[in-house]
């Protein structure tokens, strides 16, 4: 198990090293592009075994417990050690990860990204896997911080290289730009945190102090920590009103890209509120807890109005920027739980995580399929006179895209639902210390954000999947005909099933389901909010 998770963490690297080389003759098949992205879903999926196994050989009866654990001292002089492992809370991420990176790796292999050479994209994919597995692995802050910044190059090219032609702020390249600088200046402060934190408490170790539970440090390090980490945390998560920098990236990605950034880059903010100041920093964060829920609410409604005027006829929305706004909300329910402080909230967000990363992953795709058909993700295009119908030129497409909406919208009997439900009861009831007024008021502001998700997803579907159909004209002299059958085009193919179909199965499994998740999480938070205590 130990050197399975180590494998898991180093491989992709391994993987984009080997990406660089010429393939060995015997495996070139039709061309150096074709095997370099045939490398790239042999790796990847790969990891996802090993990921896998690790799962099945988690001991499910103590998800408290860290497993698979590997400590070894590596700048002794800091006392900063090479230390892996895995609960409850970090399993489900990991296995998110590597099935996501999965799927984009082997999309691509169809459906590679006009850009520079595929051999970069297939390095930078790997680089970028290594370096979100390893921030849900690490348990030194100073390894945690290493592989936070690990991934925003490999993000910055993908984004300034392989993205779309069109950007909000002037390109592509204004957006990596934008995305690079927000998250390289909210890392600089969440630095500062950590350092403050592993210097006080004579240990960089996030077990050690995890357990210690904010007992080494004083209350005025805890709240000058919480806010320089929660800063750094906030703007990868994205919490507004420190997610300008989200629309304009997604807008400017390439498929794969939107889809690995918001299903797992922006659970790496979350991962950290729960991992690194819940437990080390308590009375801090419990000072901060009622702002960070009144962020968090402000973004749920500010994200929901935002895609409502995007869905509006005639507003020129971009359904990929529309999504976009959509993560600000949908993060903003995973931050209101986490502010809580309370089992249940906490479990919400964690839940509501891993259900954002499947059905936002989907929907990203599926968008990004549309454009590739229609060469627009403007809706007004895709509504107006050109006539999308999803429902009777592709209907299976038209159909996931339905389905897609429906469970981020949070319908019961899908992801969606549960981890907004959770994040909510945790308002109802929260942590001792903390108002219980002012989290009502939160959780009436949250439940009205349902509504206004609702309403705009449904606008969308109405507008996308349902839109004019289109009408040929007559010609001279002919009688005025009714509509005609709407011109088909290429409905969801083979390969664009193989990679769709796992995230679909699993928002209905976990949706159904839910205990496949909450009963890894419930004991690892349970431990955590008691100070290392099971």
């Amino acid at each position: 198990m130990q050197f399975l998770l180590a494998l898991i963490v180093v491989g992709p690297l391994i993987g984009a090293v080997a990406a660089l080389l010429p393939a060995p003759p015997g495996l070139r098949g039709t061309s150096p592009d074709q095997a370099v992205l045939r490398h790239g879903v042999t790796v990847t999926g790969a990891i996802l075994i090993a990921a896998v196994v690790l799962a099945l050989g988690f001991d499910h009866d103590q998800p408290s417990k860290m497993q698979a654990t590997t400590d070894i001292s590596w700048i002794a002089a800091l006392d900063v050690r090479i230390h892996l492992g895995v609960d409850g809370i970090s399993l489900p991420l990991l296995v998110l990860t590597a099935l996501l990176t999965f799927l984009c790796a082997l999309y691509s292999y169809f459906k590679m990204p006009s850009g520079p050479s595929p051999k970069g994209f297939v390095a930078l994919l790997l680089v970028l896997e290594s370096g979100t597995l390893a921030t849900f692995a690490v348990l030194d802050l100073v390894l945690f911080f290493l592989a936070f910044e690990m991934v925003l190059i490999p993000m910055y090219f993908l984004i300034a290289r392989w993205g779309g032609s069109e950007g909000v702020t002037g390109g592509r390249q204004a957006a990596a730009w934008k995305f690079i600088l927000y998250t390289l200046l909210g890392s600089v402060v969440m630095l500062l945190g950590l350092l403050l934190i592993g210097l006080n408490a004579g240990t960089f170790d996030m077990v050690a102090l995890a357990t210690d539970n904010g007992r080494g440090l004083s209350t005025s390090v805890q709240l000058i920590a919480v806010l320089a980490i929660g800063l750094g945390l906030a703007v990868k998560t994205p919490m507004w009103p420190l997610h300008s920098w989200l629309p304009d990236a997604h807008t400017a990605a390439p498929t794969v890209g939107s889809v690995l950034l918001a299903g797992v880059l922006l659970k790496m903010g979350t991962y950290g509120f729960v991992r690194i100041i819940l437990p080390i920093a308590p009375d801090g964060m419990r000072t901060f807890a009622p702002y960070l829920a009144a962020f968090a609410v402000v973004g749920i409604i500010y994200g929901s109005l935002a895609c409502l005027a995007l869905a509006k006829q005639g507003a020129g929305g971009d359904l990929k920027r529309l999504i976009a706004y959509s993560s600000v909300g949908h993060m903003g329910f995973v931050l209101l739980g986490i502010a809580t402080m309370t089992p249940t909230g906490v479990n919400g967000a964690l839940f509501a995580n891993i259900a954002h990363g499947l059905i936002t992953g989907l929907l990203f795709f599926l968008v990004g399929a549309v454009k590739e058909r229609y060469g627009s993700a403007d809706l007004d295009t895709l509504a107006g006179a050109t006539g999308a119908a999803l429902y009777g030129r592709a209907p299976r497409l038209g159909g996931l895209l339905a389905f897609a909406a429906v469970a981020s919208l949070g319908l019961p009997g899908l992801a969606g639902f549960w981890g907004e439900m959770l994040a909510m009861f945790g308002a109802f009831n929260p942590a001792e210390g903390l108002s219980r007024p002012a989290f009502l008021t939160f959780m009436v502001i949250a439940g009205f954000g349902t509504l206004l998700t609702a309403a705009y997803l449904l606008i969308v579907v109405r507008r996308v999947c349902m839109g004019a159909q289109p009408r040929e004209a007559p010609q001279a002299g002919a009688p005025q005909a009714g509509p005609t059958e709407p011109a088909r085009f290429t409905d969801v193919q083979t390969y664009e099933f193989a990679a769709w179909t796992p995230l679909v199965a699993l928002t209905v499994l976990a949706g159904l389901w839910p205990a496949i998740l909450l009963g890894l999480t419930d004991p690892a938070v349970q431990k955590l909010l008691a100070g290392g205590k099971s």
